[in-house]
């Protein structure tokens, strides 16, 4: 079994006495704990496969939180040195420093002070500290910004394609390599999908790399092998990527080949642990599409609720992530993937097939990792939803923006992922630094899956023109 096939589990929940252990920030007792449970027979699978997922989680969860205090409130204040402790407290009640108990006392998210500057513009311009990408960029007042050209000309046009070229690369880190190790390294590529075609694997090094089927749902480059050297693992492909315009005023226009029953079944499903139709996410779908008899309306409100109320942070690794969307649902913050996910879940509480997309957005000068939602409705075949580009356009008060992202995305995207929390053609056989997706690109050992800091990795866009 693929060990990250445990994750499934996770909502079956931790025993008492381990779970008072990790609230508080025991996690070695928490984990010794687990060890004695696993070495005992008659534990059921599910529980089995509960506490062994959870024990990795805990053994990761502390570097996300490297923060007493003390340390963060110096980290404010070489930005802000008039930063008071009232302030700072008024952000964790707010939750928008996120934090954990360690041994029985809080330390704070390591990203808190990027958090602060994405989601609070005037917090960034006291700190004169400059975020950079695409979903941080206002715009220039009065002028016309990139975001706003391309939805235009979508407008007018009917679509706008680019042809885009991108190099992406992995490395462990030298202190980490040891002659005639093995190495099984994946990075993903472009799949094939309604957005993308004329898709080139231009260049894999080293040329060994094993390319996965076009159709693939996380689709990746592979290599295995013992290095005696320590290789950079490239990718250098290109694809054209087409944004078409959905003018959800008028039904049937644009529609493309519309779904099997068997996929929208599958984007009706349940899928542990995080798009779980738990009871309050059931009746928040019943209470946000009461009255709505038109499928699009009740999307548009499930959008609604997400873009207009929720607040974006940045997040911990997913790997010690638990109940994501519902959590979600009670905090109101998140990032791009945990509001996807949110929109997915009540989507298909309210009977809406809803599916995952992610991989990067990708602009002539910023490249990053990105997901986002696919809807399905009958008058208008598979529409798309981004959520976290629609919180950014109310922080940014660009309301046709936000509006835009209900069923249309912007034409500077990388699809390479399908499904949440598919497994790779070559499967890993150890944990996975993301076990639910893959941006970035993942690296393991013959012992061991290798964790984000034990690796560098790198994207760049190489070419970017309309066509």
């Amino acid at each position: 079994m693929d060990v990250n096939e445990t994750f499934r589990s996770l909502n079956v929940g931790l025993p008492e006495d381990i779970l008072r252990r990790k609230i508080y920030g025991d996690f070695d007792r928490a984990v010794r704990l687990i060890d004695g449970r696993l070495a005992q027979e008659g534990v059921p699978q599910g529980l089995r496969d509960c506490m062994t997922a959870q024990r990795e989680m805990m053994l990761r969860t502390p570097p996300d939180y490297p923060f007493t205090r003390e340390q963060a409130l110096a980290r404010v204040r070489s930005y802000i040195p008039d930063f008071s402790e009232e302030e700072f407290d008024q952000r964790v009640d707010a939750g928008k420093i996120g934090w954990i108990y360690l041994q029985g006392q809080p330390h704070y998210f390591a990203r808190f002070f990027e958090t602060m500057c994405k989601a609070e513009p005037s917090f960034a311009r006291r700190a004169n500290f400059q975020m950079h990408g695409v979903e941080s960029v206002a715009g220039v007042s009065g002028k016309e910004d990139r975001l706003e050209r391309c939805t235009r000309l979508m407008r007018e046009r009917g679509q706008v394609s680019n042809r885009i070229q991108i190099r992406a690369a992995l490395r462990l880190k030298d202190e980490h390599f040891i002659p005639g190790m093995f190495l099984r390294a994946h990075l993903p590529i472009p799949a094939a999908c309604e957005q993308q075609r004329d898709i080139i694997i231009e260049k894999i090094t080293p040329a060994s790399g094993r390319i996965d089927p076009e159709d693939a749902l996380q689709r990746t480059v592979c290599w295995e092998g013992e290095w005696e050297e320590n290789p950079e693992f490239s990718v250098t492909y290109s694809y054209v990527h087409t944004a078409r315009f959905h003018d959800l005023s008028q039904p049937g226009l644009g529609i493309q080949t519309p779904a099997s029953e068997e996929e929208l079944a599958q984007c009706l499903k349940e899928e542990p642990p995080h798009i779980v139709f738990t009871p309050y996410l059931r009746d928040l779908a019943r209470e946000l599409t009461a009255g709505k008899e038109d499928t699009l309306e009740k999307a548009r409100s499930i959008f609604d609720f997400i873009t207009l109320n929720m607040k974006y942070t940045f997040m911990p690794a997913y790997f010690g992530l638990e109940n994501i969307a519902e959590n979600c649902a009670r905090s109101f913050t998140g990032d791009c993937g945990v509001f996807a996910l949110l929109f997915i879940t009540l989507c298909r509480c309210a009977g809406i097939p809803a599916q995952w997309q992610s991989g990067l957005t990708a602009e002539p000068d910023f490249c990053g990792g990105h997901d986002w939602a696919r809807f399905y409705v009958l008058e208008y075949g598979w529409l798309y939803a981004d959520p976290s580009y629609g919180t950014a356009a109310v922080r940014a008060d660009k309301e046709e923006r936000r509006k835009f992202y209900f069923g249309n995305l912007d034409p500077y995207r990388m699809v390479a992922n399908r499904r949440f929390q598919a497994p790779f053609i070559v499967e890993k056989v150890h944990w996975r630094a993301d076990p639910y997706d893959n941006q970035v690109g993942e690296l393991e050992t013959a012992d061991r899956g290798l964790r984000y800091e034990e690796f560098d990795r790198s994207k760049a866009v190489l070419l970017h023109e309309e066509v």
